[in-house]
């Protein structure tokens, strides 16, 4: 007996990439798996289609031919790349998004953090937007890093390493509390 997945449009992540530099070919094929719709910049396309990796979008500004067929230009406008993706995906009823970048430029995501699901990818690190009450399961001993620095914080199940990291305690939940509407943590990869 064999079972087959429907993998239904907009079901899994969307897949933005806007730089590859050391970024793990294993990593970058396990986002692949399930053929997300890919957005990527003109600079970065080259790059996708000699790995032969589909691309869905490119993001450019004035005339672009694109080395695929059947791949679709998307105005840069006055947006950063990240913007005008992320308005693209959220208008498009997108769930959710992985970016892969080079660059991490947090102020481009905190106007989307409220309106789709999103991880980024940025050196050896996952970062993500959480809310206050926010809590996940780890391993003892894991490295938690907090991007964005609230003015009152609780945590529990963590350890203050310095400079914003954490490591937690032992293996179970750790949880943050904050005052403010999200913020930012970063996890090793």
């Amino acid at each position: 007996m064999s079972s087959h997945h429907v993998v239904r449009e907009k079901q899994e992540p969307a897949l933005l990439v806007l730089g590859l530099n050391n970024f793990p070919a294993e990593l970058l094929g396990q986002l692949l798996e399930w053929n997300p719709t890919v957005i990527t910049t003109r600079e970065t396309a080259p790059l996708l289609h000699e790995n032969g990796i589909k691309i869905d979008w490119v993001i450019a500004s004035g005339k672009y031919k694109p080395a695929q067929r059947d791949v679709k230009v998307m105005p840069l406008g006055s947006d950063t790349p990240a913007a005008a993706a992320l308005k693209y995906l959220v208008t498009n009823g997108y769930p959710a998004v992985n970016i892969v970048t080079d660059s991490l430029q947090l102020k481009d995501y905190l106007f989307f953090t409220d309106k789709i699901n999103l991880v980024i990818f940025y050196e050896n690190r996952k970062i993500y937007p959480i809310t206050t009450g926010f809590s996940k399961w780890k391993p003892a001993g894991e490295m938690i890093e907090i991007l964005t620095h609230p003015h009152e914080l609780h945590c529990s199940g963590l350890e203050p390493l310095g400079n914003h990291r954490f490591k937690t305690t032992h293996d179970g939940f750790f949880s943050l509390k904050f005052d403010q509407p999200s913020l930012f943590v970063a996890e090793d990869i």
